[in-house]
């Protein structure tokens, strides 16, 4: 009997219908189902879940449900799911997400194949914006990649050995945070963690009914911050201490300090919550900043967090609101060139920036040869009447293009890095900015996989002087227009547009968008001639790779299947139609489907597609004379022969 490579642990209470959603995903693994095991614990259902899992277990040998009495938290029946695990790693999965149809068999291949400790597989998600972890792969790496604290929820892959030799398990009971403590715990232990990022393993879905949103993930009553200070302490024990702000510990205290503790004095929440609770938590957040974080994480921060920290540690509530108010306002922009196809790949220069709520840019101010924050952000701003220094306009800058496949929820990442730089305004002032070139290749964005058919649209993500953003990339083209020709790659039609609202997106295979009265207007101005029933289509781009599309077009009054494909020597491609048509002898136009204007002619005779010519090609006398005989066998043999 095989081994059983992977034991999947899900628990679940009152889950309802989302067991029957999660479930085909679980058990339409490409890993073989004698090879993995799906754990279900039940955490004392009070509706028709058990009854579910049963019916599910029934069915189906590698399915297993236990039932504990209801703990009130995924704590428990996770560690009693490992208890019963016979898996040589552990995969954790919530009972209301999905798992990619690969991902077991590939989380597995990496693990085993890199002896990793834990594996991290890349997250989709409706909820969350991506994580540039998830970028590239990378076979192993430590705690000491800081960046791993991106990812700190519990849906990854252990290895079974490793959690037991640690005696790894869930703070057991209502016990928020619990997922930090248990992961970072890993993490601080595993000799080898491994990174795979080039396919969809985990889809973090969004509950219908809000189940899951983690909006309320936030409750003093269940030990938040006393859970918060015992996970500060875990990584406090596991690293060695510094007053360097780039030291490892506090660079991993820094997730803790900017999500769990300073959101607590930034928008949105310090301005959407009740001010009285809300200063009660201002309060809480302030004891636990001061007394369980080193200055050197606080001194790390780019110039506004560091600024909200300031006020935090000062106990400065209505400061905080003030300057929660005042970037609450600020807004990214995108500057976009004009698209255009580069040999398969679609390339634009990008340019990002922050601007006021004025609509001006957020500046620096250049003075005694320092830079200081821009002064109309500050205005009202406890503490900044002398201005508020930026020792580093870069600490912690980054800037990415992202491109999210609409219909799946998959975020990819386009080649090419985005710059930082300082861009002079004038007068002492600038402004930092990001800038480069996207380059999406639909043939391999995908982690070196073609693009999924379907809509894909171009977002980019700037964190810049602790203000971050994430906004679509946007033009100033008319809204709902081609954003650049159409291309032909691998064997689909890619169609860059700009959406009704001005935002760059790219149509594979033609989800949405269809090859028709765009091209054919830009189809008109051809003055081309083809060869024998060929023509090229020079605002069409093409790899030289790439198979032919078929096409419905109409020739006359006739419709035919016709064939796009790639132009020798060039990177453009041509129109093949059938070399017969039972048509009548003359000159017809050729049509995509509800279009008015015509893509081409073809010019026929003896039911033979002599020639095949743009709308706006001439023809002179002597191409007329060699029409009118064309009939004759002999004739088009000697025209072949001599290239026409």
């Amino acid at each position: 009997m095989p081994r059983v490579k992977v034991s999947v642990i899900v628990p679940v209470y009152n889950t309802g219908k989302y067991v029957d959603e999660c479930a085909p995903s679980l058990l339409g693994q490409s890993l073989p189902a004698d090879e993995y095991e799906i754990v279900y614990v039940d955490d004392g259902s009070t509706d028709d879940t058990l009854s579910r899992l049963e019916k599910i277990a029934a069915g189906h040998p590698n399915v297993q449900v236990h039932t504990q009495p209801n703990s009130g938290w995924p704590g428990a029946p996770r560690n009693l799911g490992m208890r019963h695990a016979k898996g040589e790693y552990i995969q954790f999965v919530d009972h209301d997400d999905k798992l990619g149809s690969e991902a077991l068999e590939r989380l597995y291949e990496h693990a085993k194949r890199n002896e990793a400790d834990v594996v991290l597989g890349k997250m989709s998600s409706t909820m969350v914006r991506p994580r540039r972890l998830f970028r590239h792969t990378v076979d192993a790496c430590t705690i000491e990649n800081d960046e791993l604290m991106q990812s700190m929820s519990p849906h990854k892959m252990f290895r079974r050995a490793f959690v037991e030799e640690h005696g790894l398990r869930f703070p057991e009971g209502p016990w928020i945070l619990e997922d930090l403590a248990f992961v970072s715990a890993a993490y601080l232990k595993a000799e080898r963690i491994a990174i795979l990022a080039d396919y969809p393993v985990y889809y973090w879905m969004k509950r219908d009914d809000g189940g899951n949103n983690t909006q309320h993930r936030f409750d003093p009553r269940h030990g938040f911050w006393a859970n918060t200070r015992t996970i500060v302490g875990q990584i406090k024990e596991g690293t060695p201490a510094s007053d360097d702000i780039d030291a490892l510990q506090n660079r991993l205290l820094h997730r803790l300090y900017h999500v769990e503790v300073l959101s607590r004095t930034r928008e949105p929440e310090i301005l959407r919550e009740d001010p009285a609770e809300q200063r009660q938590r201002f309060e809480a957040a302030r004891e636990v900043a001061v007394s369980e974080f080193p200055a050197a994480v606080r001194e790390g921060l780019p110039a506004v967090s560091r600024l909200r920290a300031t006020l935090l540690a000062a106990g400065d509530f209505d400061g905080a609101v003030t300057l929660a108010e005042r970037v609450r306002e600020i807004k990214p922009r995108t500057a976009v060139g004009e698209p255009r196809w580069e040999n398969g790949h679609l390339v634009a220069d990008i340019t990002l920036e922050l601007l006021r709520g004025d609509g001006e840019p957020l500046t620096l101010v250049e003075r005694d040869g320092k830079h200081w924050l821009d002064p109309e952000l500050l205005a009202g701003v406890p503490g900044t009447a002398d201005g508020w220094e930026v020792p580093d306009p870069f600490r912690l800058a980054y800037a990415e293009l992202i491109v999210k496949d609409r219909d799946r929820e998959d975020w990819w990442y386009p080649e090419g890095d985005l710059e930082l730089r300082l861009r002079p305004l004038g007068e002492g002032r600038s402004q930092v900015v990001a800038s480069g070139r996207l380059s999406l290749d639909p043939e391999r964005l995908a982690g070196g996989r073609p693009l999924e058919r379907g809509v894909h649209d171009v977002w980019a993500y700037v964190q810049l002087l602790g203000v971050d953003r994430m906004v679509r990339v946007t033009g100033e083209a008319t809204p709902g227009t081609p954003a650049a020709g159409p291309a032909l790659t691998g064997g689909r039609l890619s169609l860059p547009y700009w959406t009704g609202s001005g935002q760059l997106a790219l149509d594979v295979d033609q989800r949405q968008r269809k090859l028709g009265q765009d091209t054919s207007t830009v189809a008109a101005t051809n003055a081309g001639r083809g060869e024998e029933n060929s023509l090229p289509l020079p605002y069409i781009a093409a790899t030289q790779d790439s198979a032919p599309v078929h096409l419905k077009v109409t020739v006359g009054t006739l419709g035919v299947q016709a064939e796009l494909l790639p132009a020798p020597g060039t990177e453009t491609a041509r129109l093949r139609l059938p070399a017969r048509l039972k048509l009548p002898a003359g000159r017809h136009p050729v049509n995509l489907p509800k279009t008015a204007r015509p893509l081409a002619y073809a010019v026929v005779r003896d039911g033979t597609v002599l020639r095949v010519e743009g709308p706006a090609y001439e023809s002179g006398g002597g191409r007329r004379i060699l029409d009118a005989v064309a009939d004759n066998r002999q004739v088009r043999r000697v025209r072949r022969m001599l290239g026409r």
